[in-house]
């Protein structure tokens, strides 16, 4: 099932997101029982043992051993508390600035610092983020993206596209390389044992000359990857392929001084 961020009241997830309250409630004794960003820990441990369907506040607050309604005084809801898992795990990308580096290094960085963030926590997988998420570290991670390929002559709407066409590439060749972790997991069959039982029973009904390219390619990529797929690969040759296309751009723009807008 697929959550979409943004779907919380905008003034309260906002406020949530840049802990805009001065003070956090407390109990009765005085001290904090609760907090945030303890409850986002604990919705984060959930969701990479379990999957995002089992995060709600039911199940939060069972692990925090409280009554699910003291959730609701610091989060107003299931929808507020992804939008702040989304932007707590943007924290964890690391933003070392290499100056030496060229464009195309630091994208690679960007593409590979996302790949590992989605296999840590394959439920982000889950979210569709169209409404993006406003809170500080969501921001940070994009201003950090976008310098990757500042000052080296695409407009800011071609900077923004960059970073896009990376970013997108890195999404889905991470739910491909997921969907390939869960097959597996799902049938309890590797894909070298799923392979072995149709092999036979294919080359029954296959007839290769009637689909020479198709069986040709085909045989050559089984071999090579021992799979249908290879999601690592994918990753790889699809990343390369993209930075290819992106310096040609880079360089038409350069042919064309004067049309920055």
């Amino acid at each position: 099932m697929t959550e979409y961020s943004g779907r919380g009241d905008p003034a309260r997830s906002l406020a949530l997101l840049w802990r805009t309250r001065t003070q956090e409630p407390s109990s009765r004794k005085g001290k904090p029982e609760l907090s945030v960003d303890r409850i986002v820990r604990v919705a984060l441990e959930v969701a990479d043992a379990e999957g995002l369907a089992a995060v709600s506040m039911r199940r939060v607050a069972d692990a925090l051993k409280v009554g699910t309604m003291s959730l609701y005084t610091y989060v107003p809801g299931k929808a507020e508390l992804i939008d702040v898992m989304l932007d707590a795990v943007y924290a964890e990308v690391e933003r070392p600035e290499d100056a030496s580096a060229g464009w195309r290094a630091r994208l690679e960085q960007v593409a590979r610092q996302n790949w590992a963030l989605y296999h840590r926590h394959p439920w982000m997988l889950q979210i569709a983020t169209s409404r993006p998420v406003m809170g500080p570290n969501t921001i940070a991670k994009y201003d950090y993206e976008l310098r990757a390929v500042a000052g080296i002559g695409l407009t800011d709407v071609e900077m923004d596209s960059v970073v896009s066409l990376v970013l997108g590439h890195v999404e889905g060749a991470a739910r491909r390389a997921l969907e390939s972790a869960q097959a597996e997991q799902q049938t309890g069959m590797s894909h070298e044992q799923w392979w072995s039982a149709h092999a036979p029973l294919l080359e029954k009904v296959f007839d290769a000359s009637r689909y020479p390219t198709a069986a040709r390619v085909g045989a050559a990529a089984g071999e090579a990857y021992g799979a249908a797929h290879e999601p690592e690969h994918a990753f790889e040759f699809g990343l390369q392929r993209v930075l290819d296309g992106i310096e040609m751009l880079i360089e038409r723009r350069a042919a064309k001084p004067g049309r920055r807008k």
